[in-house]
């Protein structure tokens, strides 16, 4: 039988109906009654490191841990059954009322949310158009999208998955040059918005000028909580966030906000639906309800509260180092994305010999593990501490104190 025909014959069983919410008091057929795993360590029986996330929100490290009330929801989600449209509808109209924009949806991370984004910015609600993406010009869809050199990344791609050509600019006049009856869309790197010739809000209103529609790529840019509401309210159609960094929901979940017509039509790109090019982007149900706890707890933080920690933690650790001779510290605050306090370290080769990468493999070597990302030159390390469970500080600050004290 296959899912189709499966599909209609559970339409015959309304009975099951009575059993609903009582999944998680049976267990599978055939499978005898456990008592739950209790204190198993699945990471060292696999012979996997783990290790003290003094880095960044980095996805080849993972990206963040996740707030308990996340898991909790979580392990609510896995217990019941849902109709899983109906609940990307729910959550993404609470998602709205929460951030004030008109509408939303859970992704499987920003650039899913990227793709998905153009993919219903080409084929509105034209349910025909769906199946036929990346094959554009030959189905007489729009084939073009706008971004600036500045922005160049590899995430890019996500734009091109759907079968778009970027067209590269640097000035306002190279942009309003390359805008056509093929351009499709404008994308937007925030991050780098500082890099460019053409920064945010000229950006959007050049756009909106021409009636081309916007995406911003906002993955790494909370905090600030502000954020979370700035650019729907600059007037981009679609801003995309990282659900995995500073909102510490799963990590392969994100955000799409805004213009309701685009996302209700990026969704026809979603699973449920198999024949499109989203099909692979799937968000289960414990990620889709992870995903708004983790939205409402970071909304309900004591962001000033939390900032302080971060500054002591910092300070911490940047004393204990700089009471090594031959070390300075400095502590900055990226502009937009990762906007978080980082504590820059750097030596004299003369007085501390090794290079960054000996320090780096130093603190992963040791016990605890520590992660670290790379500096300014060969004798610099930088360090944060928001993803530092309280307490880590003291580990971080002792061992790279052994460390730089040729330990």
């Amino acid at each position: 039988m296959n899912r189709r025909d499966l599909l209609k014959n559970m339409s015959a069983f309304p009975v099951l109906g009575a059993f609903a919410g009582t999944a998680k008091l049976l267990p599978f057929p055939g499978e005898p009654v456990k008592a739950p795993l209790t204190g198993k360590d699945y990471f060292k029986d696999l012979g996997i490191r783990t290790f003290i996330n003094a880095a960044g929100t980095y996805t080849f490290m993972t990206g963040s841990l996740m707030r308990p009330e996340v898991l909790s929801a979580i392990q609510y989600a896995s217990k019941e059954y849902v109709m899983l449209d109906e609940l990307h509808d729910k959550v993404g109209q609470r998602i709205a009322d929460l951030l004030h924009c008109e509408y939303a949806t859970v992704t499987s991370g920003a650039a899913s949310a990227i793709t998905l984004a153009a993919a219903g910015i080409l084929t509105g609600m034209d349910e025909k158009k769906v199946p036929l993406l990346p094959f554009l010009e030959a189905n007489g869809m729009k084939t073009e999208a706008i971004m600036q050199n500045a922005h160049r990344i590899d995430y890019a791609h996500a734009i091109q998955n759907t079968g778009l050509k970027i067209i590269y600019i640097d000035t306002k006049e190279e942009l309003e040059n390359a805008i056509s009856e093929k351009t499709a869309l404008m994308y937007f790197l925030n991050a780098n918005n500082f890099d460019g010739k053409i920064q945010v809000e000229e950006f959007q209103q050049i756009a909106k000028k021409h009636n081309i529609p916007t995406i911003i790529d906002c993955a790494a840019d909370v905090p600030p909580v502000d954020n979370l509401f700035k650019y729907t309210k600059m007037g981009y159609d679609i801003v995309c966030f990282s659900g995995g960094k500073g909102l510490r929901g799963p990590q392969s979940a994100g955000l799409m906000l805004g213009n309701k017509k685009i996302i209700q039509a990026a969704r026809l790109s979603t699973p449920p639906r198999g024949n499109t090019i989203g099909r692979g982007y799937k968000v289960n149900k414990e990620e889709v309800l992870g995903m708004l706890v983790a939205l409402e707890a970071y909304l309900n933080t004591d962001h000033d509260k939390e900032w302080k920690l971060w500054e002591s933690q910092i300070k911490l650790i940047g004393d204990a180092a700089e009471s090594v001779s031959g070390v300075v510290t400095e502590v900055k605050v990226p502009a937009i994305a990762n906007h978080i306090p980082t504590l820059h370290v750097s030596w004299d080769p003369k007085k501390v010999p090794f290079t960054a990468a000996d320090v780096k493999e130093k603190l992963r070597s040791g016990s605890p593990s520590i992660e670290v990302a790379g500096g300014t030159g060969d004798h610099a390390i930088s360090i944060t501490t928001w993803m530092l469970i309280p307490g880590q500080e003291k580990i971080v600050a002792a061992q790279l104190k052994k460390v730089l004290s040729h330990g």
